[in-house]
């Protein structure tokens, strides 16, 4: 059994996706969740550089260096935070969590993250913040100072603020606007 690290793995859907894949290139799936795969290498399966050539031209890659996987495993976490725990008492205490949940501090998490990507880790955290605000809009199911609670925003007004300074036009404005852009959670870095 092998446990391969992969880049790029955002979202329950790229599970499907690196599975299908791998199952296409004879690699049996045990296990699969964001950011790794259990496997098992079959007769004609491709070779660890083969794989990682198949990975990245549909976005992902492999992972090889335990400071990369550490700095792919903080992007899942905040992505499990934001996205997908909907628990606002996770996201009051994000440095916690990250802490937690990779068994490192947060100095050496960011330290880390800055070294290996072109953003700082609170700079991600905030982007990751400002999608799931759209994405929470455009539900309709809340209003602002309920998505302001949800996110860990003090008020409405610093939601307003941090959300115009990210996107470059207000709250009420990205409302109206009938083509709404969202960034996928690859694309954030």
């Amino acid at each position: 059994m092998e446990k391969l690290y992969i880049k790029n793995m955002m979202s329950k859907c790229c599970t499907t996706i690196i599975r299908n894949l791998l199952e296409s290139n004879n690699i049996k799936v045990l296990f699969i969740n964001l950011g790794y795969a259990e496997v098992i290498f079959l007769d004609n399966s491709p070779s660890f550089k083969e794989l990682d050539k198949i990975l990245r031209k549909l976005g992902f890659g492999l992972v090889v260096s335990r400071e990369k996987r550490i700095v792919e495993q903080t992007k899942i976490a905040v992505i499990e935070l934001i996205h997908l725990m909907n628990n606002v008492n996770s996201i009051v205490q994000k440095t916690d969590y990250l802490v937690e949940k990779l068994n490192l501090s947060y100095q050496q998490l960011s330290k880390l993250f800055s070294k290996y990507e072109n953003t700082t880790l609170e700079k991600f955290i905030i982007q990751n913040k400002i999608e799931r605000i759209k994405e929470l809009i455009d539900s309709d199911e809340f209003t602002l100072s309920e998505i302001a609670y949800m996110m860990d925003y003090s008020s409405v007004q610093y939601l307003s603020s941090q959300f115009k300074k990210e996107t470059g036009i207000t709250v009420s404005e990205y409302k109206k606007d009938p083509r709404r852009v969202r960034i996928a959670l690859e694309d954030l870095l």
